[in-house]
Formats: C-alpha cells, structure tokens, sequence
C-alpha cells in the first residue's frame, strides 16, 4: 500500500493503540491524531542478490512498525520509542546524529535526504511502536525509516511516488546511518501485497506479484542471536561481490554486477579471482536463479523443488558466502525434519532469523519441534512463529 493510502486497524490493534496513546499523553500531554504503519518482511530467496542488482522473492510481514504523532509549530521532530526508551530531538533546520538514542538516526537520515531533495518538512511530537524483532533480519530499520517518511509525506503534504521513496529511504540507510544496504528492505515495506509475494527486479526496482499456494505457511524461526550489519562482514562480501564482477567484466564486457553472469563465464574465469572471491561470485549466481525458480516453485506449488531450492540455499550460504554462525546452524538442524517442506535463513546472515515453509496441518507439531531441538543444542529459547503477506506502509485510519 503506497504511502498516500490508508489502513484501518486490524484485530487486536486496538489495544496497542490504546497502549501507545496512553505513553504518548504521558510525553506529550496531548492525543496523538497521526498514525503511520511500515512493516517489517522476510526474504523467501534471495540472500545479498539485491545490492548485485539481482532478483528476489520477498514478503511484507504482518509484523510492523507504529509511528504515533502530532504536529509540531517548529521545524522541530521530537521522538521517543517504546521498544528501546530513550529518545531525541530533531532539528530539522540543522540534522544532526543522535549521540544518546542512535536508532533516531533513521529517522533523522530519512528527514536528511528529503531536505536534500528540496522538500519543506513539518515537525512533529511521535512514539515509536514496533513488533518487528531487532536486530533479527526482518528489516526493523527500513520499518522504522520507511514509517517515518510515511509520516513525513502526509504531514507535509509532499506526495511522494512509492518508489522514490523507497529509494529516499535506501540513501538515508546508507548516507547517513552508514550502512551501505541494497533496495531489498525498504522496497518491500513499502510495496507488499496482502496474501501475496513480490519477485523484485532490484536493478530496475520494479517487481511483480506472485501467489503462494494456500496451505503453505511461512514461518519465522528466530536464533535469538542479534546482528549488527554496520562495519561488519557485509560491507566485506559487497566489496567482494563488486571485485568479482570487475575481474569478470574484463573478460565479458556486459557483466556491470553479478546479475549479468552466468555459470559458464563464472567457471572459465573463477581462477583469476582470488578464493574467497570466487566462492562469493558462486553464491550469488546460483542465489540469483534459485530466486526465478523459486517464484514458480511457490506458485506450482512444488514441494519437492521448495525443499531442494532452500535446501541448496542454505547450504551455499554457509560454504560459499560464509554468514552462517553455529546458532544458525543448529536452528537449521532444529528445523529440518519431517514436518517442514524447505528452511533457510533469512536476511543477510551472522544470526538472526531464519524461515522455514511448513504445511497449514504440520505447524503446531513444526512450532514445538523447532522449540524443544533448539532450546535442547543451544540453550537458547527460541521465537518461532508464522507470518502473512502483508500491505505495505501507509498511514492508519481509525
């Protein structure tokens, strides 16, 4: 649902309303009259193919992020969360980063590039409210910058194309925060369907619908086990990634990213890139055609070829790509038996989530395996839950 729109408040909304009202009268001392939704999404296959301008298959996740608020006089945001406490002051005459609350960053970053683009932003008073897990893989971070330019384009009146905004909301990830992320997270909150899946097109940034079959349930499998992406091993594999394609374009002029190599080209020139380079190359060629296949296989659907495609995934994302830990590991052993059709992880890797694809029948007996294997090779107890395809942003209609 593009930012212009609006959702009404689903099923047991209204007790977190009243909750996130009642701690924003205690900030404030007024009634919020501004509610803006992002949420957060999970990538059925695609592991790092986004920033090679490749595919992937991914879903909006009926997990998300509440901005409440109301409008300020002054070219002023102040902001305050209820998952993390803490909270800043924006000024958006003079944005600078938060020392105190680091997470207003992506707010402030996304108030930053659309100051840059020439757009007159109005302040407001908000509370942050998010049942995205952090640090997890599902994207809490392009939720919360996503929500924010949501509530940004309505109170300033600004009308924003969806895909722009996505893109405002990509620059303010990686300008500001620092962290130099693909198009994947922020796209998909923004542009989810309800009951189905997006296969995006992340050089073009345009994507289309596919369905999932109706008894097939996706289901979140959290290693409790946080990331942090930021001057960490990603920025290694996108370099790596980037090294690849170079050494590869000096052969086959066409290739500018990964998404332009095939196997047969990979294979005739892996010995002149370094080891690890090539292991990365590999990975994400195959990801990248593991993401077309997997589209259809969904749709067919394909058990079968859902089990060996994830399967494959996984595997080449812990031997060839590396993101793998020993907590991943053991939620993979934990999740692979017989009530599962396929599981690989999630997001970028080091931790995190997981996703598994499970029979609508088989989720309760999958639901406490995972829980009593995890819980008994980690020690760790575990988050496991199925998730829907979800809208995308917009502002909440009471």
């Amino acid at each position: 649902m593009c930012a212009g729109r609006s959702n009404r408040f689903g099923l047991g909304d209204s007790d977190r309303q009243a909750r996130v009202t009642q701690k924003f009268v205690q900030l404030y001392g007024e009634i919020p009259s501004l509610w803006a939704q992002a949420p957060g999404r999970v990538d059925l296959m695609g592991s790092h193919t986004d920033y090679n301008e490749g595919f992937v298959l991914t879903q909006a996740i009926d997990r998300n992020t509440w901005i409440a608020a109301a409008p300020r006089e002054d070219h002023k945001i102040h902001i305050a969360s209820m998952n993390t406490g803490g909270g800043a002051e924006i000024d958006l005459d003079d944005i600078q980063h938060s020392r105190s609350s680091p997470w207003a960053d992506y707010i402030s970053g996304v108030a930053a590039i659309l100051k840059q683009e020439g757009y007159r932003l109005n302040g407001f008073n908000g509370l942050v409210h998010s049942t995205v897990p952090f640090g997890s893989g599902l994207s809490s971070s392009a939720a919360l910058e996503v929500a924010s330019a949501v509530l940004l384009d309505h109170l300033s009146n600004l009308r924003l194309d969806p895909v722009d905004m996505a893109k405002f909301c990509q620059r303010a990830e990686r300008d500001f925060v620092g962290m130099n992320c693909g198009i994947l997270d922020q796209y998909s909150s923004i542009m989810g369907k309800a009951g189905q899946v997006l296969l995006l097109d992340c050089r073009h940034i345009t994507s289309e619908t596919r369905p999932i079959a109706g008894d097939l349930i996706v289901v979140i499998c959290d290693t409790r086990t946080q990331r942090a992406l930021t001057g960490s091993e990603y920025q290694e594999r996108r370099a790596q990634c980037e090294q690849g394609a170079y050494i590869l374009g000096q052969f086959y002029p066409e290739i500018k990213s990964l998404r332009d190599a095939n196997l047969q080209q990979f294979d005739a020139h892996r010995k002149d890139m370094p080891a690890a380079v090539a292991r990365r190359c590999q990975f994400i060629i195959q990801e990248n055609q593991r993401v077309l296949d997997m589209a259809e296989a969904l749709a067919g659907p394909d058990y079968d070829q859902i089990g060996v495609l994830t399967g494959e995934s996984y595997a080449g994302a812990r031997d060839l790509y590396q993101i793998s830990c020993i907590e991943m590991e053991k939620m993979y052993e934990a999740m692979t038996h017989s009530a599962v059709i396929g599981a690989r992880q999630a997001g970028a890797g080091f931790g995190g989530c997981m996703v598994a694809f499970v029979h609508k029948e088989s989720l309760d007996v999958f639901i406490q395996d995972v829980h009593e294997k995890y819980f008994t090779s980690t020690g760790i107890v575990p988050e496991v839950y199925p998730v829907a395809a979800s809208s995308g942003a917009g502002m909440l209609a009471l």
